[in-house]
């Protein structure tokens, strides 16, 4: 403890009253900076308030930053110049229309008295806006939309529409899908679109449009074209091809020097629909292919191209050999065959005796007889071998005696045949000649036969000492012949 005189006064003063009043002072030290800084935080952030306050009211009468309206930047705009701005497009407007075929068309807004309507549009979008996030404005773009309200004259619109090229050109009425056939079946096809419109639905499409102030329209999307009676989703046309593609199933193969087929592809074309989708076969379009099939593939009478037995080309023409498809049987026969779905392989309905041995040019095979008018000359070839080769003399060359020309076929072989000529008034014949060795080759009297009484053959004999058609040959030769050949072989006889 300590003494201290204040005013001639001992006062005692200890030790702990000292200490205390040292922290006191001390602690009251840092208090002293409070006040000042809680001043400016709080001068700072009124300030900060009252800016962002203001801000907010700002963007209250005006567009955000980075704002986009009707595809125009409109950042900080007010009510006034967005209004301004819509006032003036709507000016300046323009709709293209643009039509199926490339065709185009153009209405100008003055042209129909199209007018800005002043509402409150912009005035909404503005107070629609969250101006109190304008800060996050500045990184953020947004897009918006405003309905613009216009007026127009529809009557001059009405009378602008009929002036336009998709309605004045050409209107082509579009087709109905029909059953088509992909290779395989029928199947729903496509339906024609056409040019036509609809001019109800036109003038509806394009003042909505002009109440948009669409810049742009594709008349194709708009449902402005007549559509057809029967689109491919249409139930009449499955059901008319569920009723046709029975007849594809039949597969008919003819069996010629190629193979024929008449399968679904060929059938295909027999079969229709009409417009009611009323579904028909028609046989005498299969009468009419196996026309052009007999046309194709009949031989007798046609002229062939061929290779001589002396190795020459030649043509020859005419005759009864060959082949000749009884049209009337094979339709019969076809058309049951595709009635009933069938799967064959066959040949078609010949007639009787009209067969070949072969398909193609030279159809009489490797086993024949040969003449040659023009070299008086005559061949037997079996299986491809030259058996017999020798002259002869055929008919005198006039109308009434000529040797024909054709292939034909040996039809009788006969000893000791008499051969008469025609029958005169008196009840005799012409001519009455006895021969030894008859081969018939035409049942008008034309054969193969021995000739005693030609003293030469071959050269130019016939022209002056020709038969009456005949080929005539020398006794041996016409003896060899007899021995080779056989009724049925044909006989080709050419110049």
């Amino acid at each position: 403890m300590e003494k201290e005189t204040f005013d001639g006064n001992d006062i005692e003063v200890t030790e702990t009253e000292t200490s205390e009043q040292q922290v006191s002072e001390e602690t009251e030290k840092p208090h002293k900076w409070r006040k000042p800084l809680l001043i400016t935080l709080g001068g700072i952030a009124g300030t900060t308030a009252a800016v962002y306050i203001g801000t907010a009211a700002y963007f209250y009468f005006h567009c955000l930053p980075n704002t986009e309206i009707n595809g125009k930047d409109f950042s900080y705009a007010n009510r006034a110049e967005i209004e301004d701005y819509l006032k003036e497009d709507t000016k300046n407007y323009v709709l293209e229309i643009k039509g199926r075929e490339n065709v185009k068309d153009q209405i100008q807004g003055s042209e129909i008295g199209v007018e800005y309507e002043a509402d409150d549009a912009a005035g909404k979008l503005l107070r629609e806006q969250n101006f109190w996030l304008w800060p996050v404005a500045f990184d953020r773009e947004q897009t918006l939309e405003i309905p613009v309200s216009v007026s127009y004259d529809k009557e001059k619109l009405k009378e602008k529409i009929s002036t336009l090229n998709v309605v004045t050109g050409e209107q082509t009425q579009p087709a109905s899908s029909t059953p088509f056939f992909d290779g395989e079946k029928f199947v729903p096809g496509e339906e024609g679109k056409g040019t036509a419109v609809d001019v109800d639905t036109l003038n509806e499409v394009i003042g909505d449009a002009v109440s948009h102030l669409t810049e742009e329209l594709e008349l194709d999307d708009t449902g402005c074209y007549v559509r057809p009676k029967y689109i491919k989703d249409s139930p009449e046309v499955q059901a008319a091809c569920d009723q046709m593609n029975p007849y594809l199933k039949a597969r008919i193969t003819y069996e010629m020097d190629e193979p024929v087929v008449v399968d679904g592809t060929v059938i295909s074309q027999w079969v229709t629909a009409d417009e009611n989708f009323a579904v028909t076969f028609h046989p005498e379009l299969v009468q009419e292919w196996l026309k052009q099939f007999a046309e194709k593939y009949d031989t007798v009478g046609k002229t062939r191209t061929f290779t001589t037995a002396d190795g020459r080309s030649a043509q020859v023409s005419g005759g009864t050999y060959g082949w000749e498809i009884d049209e009337e049987s094979e339709l019969t026969a076809l058309l049951a065959n595709i009635e009933n779905g069938d799967t064959v392989s066959r040949e078609p309905a010949y007639v009787e005796g009209k067969t070949a041995i072969s398909h193609g040019a030279s159809d009489w095979g490797t086993t024949y007889a040969e003449v040659d008018l023009t070299n008086q000359k005559m061949w037997y070839v079996r299986d491809g071998q030259i058996l017999m080769s020798t002259d002869i003399v055929t008919g005198l060359p006039t109308r009434a005696r000529q040797t024909p020309e054709g292939v034909y076929t040996i039809l009788e072989r006969m000893r000791n045949k008499t051969l008469r000529g025609a029958l005169k008034p008196d009840g005799t014949y012409e001519y009455e000649t006895p021969v030894d060795y008859w081969m018939r080759v035409t049942y008008s009297g034309v054969g193969f036969h021995d000739a005693t009484w030609q003293r030469t053959f071959g050269g130019d004999v016939y022209t002056y000492r020709g038969s009456h058609g005949c080929i005539n040959m020398s006794y041996s030769d016409a003896g060899q012949l007899y021995d080779l050949i056989q009724v049925g072989d044909p006989v080709v006889i050419h110049y």
